[in-house]
């Protein structure tokens, strides 16, 4: 959970708060901001297709990226260089992703050797942890008129701090051998990696869907109310969404049908990704916060949990794979915002276009994610063999 924490809340998504408080300063404008933000979806994308070729233990590769993402994190803090800047989101970018996957495959291997998968939601509720936690940090420090570069360089301390804890646990206990390896190899695919390929897609279309209020939440709050101590807010709400709901899902939905469960997120998550572009206030950002928020690290965590049920011989490839698909579509987000930009007369014009697109493929993502399930319930019907761990 920590981990997670400090990987997403630190080294994803400090950005986020921080991005208006250094465009107030006068150290960013929203191009340069697209840049910076372009660079660490980059970063992050080869990341995650690096991280199925590092022949190295989670454990391993957990702490290293720890500590990585809180050098580079403090690195922003200590120049004013966009360039430098920009290679350091990069960097970002590498390390959280393979933070993300390492803590996923350590974590979900010990709870499955433990036979407590059910408690997942609380290592995937790190995520929304950190962004609500570096989200109430900024918002607090905000009111004091802490300069942004002193904000970037107390998150990476107090990153370093907390990475103590992870790196103390997984030292102690490095790896986990599920005692249900052997049955799943005989239960699975006989291509495990081909039977991943439409929830790679699906889970691509995720991280192209939420990408774009993820970024510009809190700035579209700032134009609406020009006071950090309201729009600073509107990105702890939405942590504390993910957070919450990871825990409801893995405790009171333990037994639902995980393609249901992420079929339903991404619905909801399309109507909160469009909502801004059709209502444009306080209200709507923050419902929009509550909706994207409360689903997307839901999303996350269901489909890493069917992707290792699918494929549990080759978990680091598979969720390399995932991660690297949801990086490239969180990548394409701010491409496209850039795109529409040229064919629309502002900035608002532009992020409602592409808030449009990005909630229609959404929609489109939940359809086949409720069909994909009938089509393999269909096929555990014409043959048994195809069978495979559902929950």
């Amino acid at each position: 959970m920590i981990s997670l924490a400090i990987a997403v809340g630190v080294g994803r998504f400090a950005f986020t708060p921080l991005f208006p408080l250094m465009v107030r300063e006068g150290l960013l404008n929203n191009e340069n901001g697209t840049l910076l933000a372009a660079s660490n979806y980059l970063g992050y994308l080869l990341g995650a297709m690096l991280a199925g070729r590092i022949k190295v233990k989670p454990s391993f590769l957990l702490v290293f990226g720890l500590v990585s993402t809180a050098v580079v994190t403090g690195g922003v803090g200590w120049t004013s260089s966009v360039f430098v800047w920009a290679l350091l989101r990069f960097f970002a970018g590498i390390t959280s992703a393979w933070t993300l996957i390492a803590a996923s495959a350590w974590g979900l291997a010990w709870l499955a050797s433990l036979r407590r998968e059910h408690l997942a939601g609380t290592i995937f509720a790190g995520v929304g942890l950190g962004i609500a936690a570096v989200g109430v940090f900024c918002a607090v420090t905000a009111r004091f008129d802490v300069s942004a570069s002193k904000i970037w360089v107390d998150s990476a301390l107090l990153a370093s701090i907390f990475a103590l804890f992870p790196w103390i646990v997984s030292a102690r206990f490095p790896s986990a051998i599920s005692n249900a390896d052997v049955a799943t190899q005989q239960t699975t695919f006989s291509n495990p990696l081909s039977n991943t390929f439409g929830l790679v897609i699906c889970y691509s279309l995720s991280g192209f869907g939420y990408i774009l209020p993820a970024t510009y939440l809190p700035a579209e709050a700032r134009q609406l109310v020009n006071d950090p101590n309201v729009f600073g807010w509107a990105w702890p709400i939405f942590g504390l969404a993910a957070a919450l709901s990871t825990v409801f899902v893995s405790l009171r939905l333990k037994k639902a049908n995980r393609l249901h469960v992420w079929a339903t997120s991404h619905f909801l998550m399309a109507i909160g990704v469009s909502l801004p572009a059709v209502w444009r206030s306080v209200a709507s950002i923050s419902i929009a916060a509550v909706l994207v928020g409360g689903t997307f690290v839901v999303a996350t965590m269901v489909a890493m949990q069917e992707a290792r049920a699918r494929a549990e011989a080759s978990v680091m490839i598979v969720l390399a794979r995932m991660t690297a698909g949801f990086a490239l579509g969180q990548l394409l987000g701010p491409v496209i915002f850039g795109i529409l930009g040229h064919f629309s007369p502002n900035a608002s014009g532009a992020l409602n276009h592409g808030l449009e697109v990005a909630s229609t493929a959404l929609f489109l993502s939940a359809i086949y994610l409720w069909k994909e399930d009938r089509c393999r319930e269909l096929l555990l019907t014409m043959n048994p063999r195809f069978a495979f761990k559902r929950n």
